[in-house]
């Protein structure tokens, strides 16, 4: 619902959007890209993508016009020796034009996104540090002036979400577990944050459940530079299970 809501949470992706230098291009990393290896969208014009359902029919007519970034997107599938991957048929779910419509209504800058590779071996998912790692090589990109957003949530449960009140109160496993984030991440504890979601006890495995909205803060911290200043855009929750928290590196 905050892609046509007006509130503090809102408010403030508008407020760091003006806040920030013009980019030449931005990369999301989307929470709802998942996919067997890594991909960026190699496309001109990407479609808009309705990854929702069940919601006023106004969502549905929300459009974010930008062009795509193919020459950026191609440059990343060069940075890891042929690990990432051009794609042509996905387009802009909502984790990126959710953000961006309040960060930059005009969609006058070009946008394209990176999937999560979600693959499993020998039943299990990559490590998490595997994409930290990962996004260590992504730094190059912000040399050449393109904005790298990660969109999800630290706490992320919609199975015991409140859908009847966006202002509920979260219960204390939920903030605990933001707090503990937050904690690492002034701290700049990356490590720690690794093997949370699975050894991190009760909390834990109720605010990361699964690493689906967790990862793309995973690749954002691993772009933050040694010194380098990170502070926080917003803090709240939203529907009881859902930490809103956002935070700028430099």
């Amino acid at each position: 619902m905050n892609l046509v809501l007006k509130n503090r949470f809102t408010q403030s992706l508008a407020d760091l959007g003006a806040s920030l230098p013009r980019p030449a291009a931005i990369m999301v990393i989307s929470a709802h890209w998942l996919t067997r290896g890594s991909f960026v969208t190699c496309v001109d014009r990407p479609r808009m993508i309705y990854d929702f359902y069940g919601f006023p029919e106004e969502l549905y007519r929300v459009k974010y016009g930008c062009t795509g970034a193919p020459l950026p997107a191609k440059y990343v599938t060069e940075l890891w020796g042929g690990a990432i991957r051009c794609d042509h048929e996905w387009g802009l779910d909502h984790a990126s034009y959710s953000v961006l419509r309040h960060m930059f209504p005009s969609a006058d800058i070009p946008v394209f996104e990176m999937s999560l590779d979600y693959s499993v071996t020998d039943w299990h998912p990559k490590p998490v540090q595997y994409h930290y790692e990962l996004a260590k090589k992504l730094s190059a990109l912000r040399e050449r002036g393109v904005l790298v957003i990660g969109s999800g949530n630290m706490v992320h449960n919609l199975g015991l979400i409140d859908f009847s009140d966006m202002d509920a109160q979260p219960p204390a496993w939920a903030r605990e577990a933001d707090e503990w984030m937050r904690d690492r991440i002034v701290a700049g504890e990356h490590r720690e944050l690794f093997t949370y979601p699975s050894a991190g006890g009760e909390a834990a495995s109720r605010a990361v459940p699964t690493l689906d909205h967790y990862l793309p803060m995973i690749y954002a911290l691993a772009l933050q530079e040694k010194g380098e200043s990170i502070r926080f855009t917003y803090e709240g929750f939203q529907n009881g299970s859902i930490s809103m928290r956002c935070f700028r590196i430099g």
